[in-house]
């Protein structure tokens, strides 16, 4: 009997612990947020979904190479010399095109990683968190201010551009391996002398002496004649 009673008091005990943080609530004041009318305030170093400022954007993929989801997609292409991008707003100036960045918000796992190497502080995580979708395809965010247009004359711009490069350095590599066959070597200057080649004979000229060969001994010169003495 006494066993009995036990098993009810443990019943009800358990049931009061388990409703403790209930009967607390039902004397406290509730306070109600008009939700999404009113939202709370988030942390400054919330990470939500991403923007890009494509006007700072140098096209360098530091972004791309720290994501580890790889929920990037960028197209660089690069600039002609006679062609003026612009600045940057940290004064950097600008060398590539950027007709492609995309970013796949459904691959992005809201590290961050994104955010601190890039040079120019263009991506940046914001505090908006409502942003789902129905379609997933919906949910790759088209940055590139570029259009199709626009990125396609860029793109032949910089096709001709290479293509003429790669002419002139293939016309300046065969005329530097083309040498005239039987081309007469350049005249001497006038009252130089040329030496010898070596092994070469020296002509000699007719009422001089012929320079002794290199390795033979010169001859000893001859006495002078002897006069008689004088009476």
């Amino acid at each position: 009997m006494l066993k009995y009673f036990r098993d009810i008091f443990r019943s009800v005990w358990s049931v009061l612990i388990g409703m403790k943080v209930t009967f607390r609530h039902l004397f406290t004041p509730a306070v109600t947020i008009q939700y999404p009318d009113v939202k709370l305030k988030l942390p400054e170093r919330a990470r939500n979904r991403l923007y890009v400022n494509m006007d700072d954007c140098i096209g360098c993929f530091q972004c791309d190479m720290a994501c580890p989801v790889d929920c990037f997609k960028i197209e660089t292409v690069k600039g002609l010399p006679t062609e003026d991008l612009g600045m940057t707003s940290t004064g950097q100036k600008k060398r590539l095109w950027v007709p492609v960045f995309d970013i796949d918000i459904a691959k992005c796992c809201y590290c961050g990683l994104c955010v601190y190497p890039c040079p120019t502080e263009c991506i940046k995580m914001t505090d908006v968190y409502e942003f789902s979708e129905t379609n997933r395809h919906h949910l790759i965010y088209n940055y590139a201010t570029m259009t199709p247009a626009e990125a396609s004359e860029v793109r032949r711009r910089a096709a001709e551009f290479e293509k003429e490069q790669t002419a002139k350095k293939a016309a300046a590599a065969a005329a530097a391996k083309k040498t005239p066959p039987g081309s007469p070597p350049a005249p001497p200057t006038p009252g130089a002398s040329t030496p010898p080649a070596p092994g070469a004979s020296t002509p000699h000229t007719p009422g001089t002496s012929a320079p002794p060969a290199p390795g033979a001994s010169t001859p000893a010169a001859p006495p002078p004649p002897t006069q008689p003495p004088r009476e």
